[in-house]
């Protein structure tokens, strides 16, 4: 079922508003839709010492799609997502803003659901790839995020 404009505006919000963080990256939500999330980051405010993207700030924007897809596809009433680990590939710099998206089938989600009712828990990752303005990759990135249910 596709998001409401007011769910895609409440996690558009949420991410860019609710963790100061990403706010002061610039950080932006594209477009969501459920198991779905795009997001970019800035060239600027986010520039090194040699004039290239910070690395700090390639991996953030491959951690923080992470609360934004989970917010798309999960109930966030009964669940929580925590990263348990995040690999990072630094390809070429980055020499603009940045672009990644996430996805995750329904299939997916009711299996991850199904295994965090019986667990307790349940792990889920995928992999990014972060684009410049050119469509290059700049990093690749493996994330294992788990799933929560609240009260266990």
């Amino acid at each position: 079922m596709a998001l409401t404009d007011k769910e895609k505006s409440f996690i558009k919000q949420s991410v860019e508003g609710g963790i100061p963080f990403c706010e002061r990256t610039g950080i932006e939500l594209v477009e969501c839709d459920t198991g779905y999330v795009k997001m970019r980051m800035p060239f600027e405010p986010n520039i090194n010492h040699v004039g290239i993207m910070y690395a700090g700030a390639l991996f953030t924007l491959a951690e923080v799609p992470g609360g934004a897809l989970f917010m798309t596809a999960f109930d966030a009433k009964k669940y929580y997502p925590i990263v348990k680990d995040l690999k990072i590939r630094f390809r070429r710099p980055a020499k603009t803003a940045i672009t990644v998206e996430v996805t995750m089938t329904p299939e997916e989600v009711s299996g991850i659901e199904a295994e965090a009712e019986r667990e307790g828990k349940a792990d889920y990752s995928w992999n990014c790839e972060l684009k410049d303005d050119s469509g290059e990759i700049v990093a690749l990135t493996e994330n294992l995020y788990q799933l929560r249910r609240f009260g266990t």
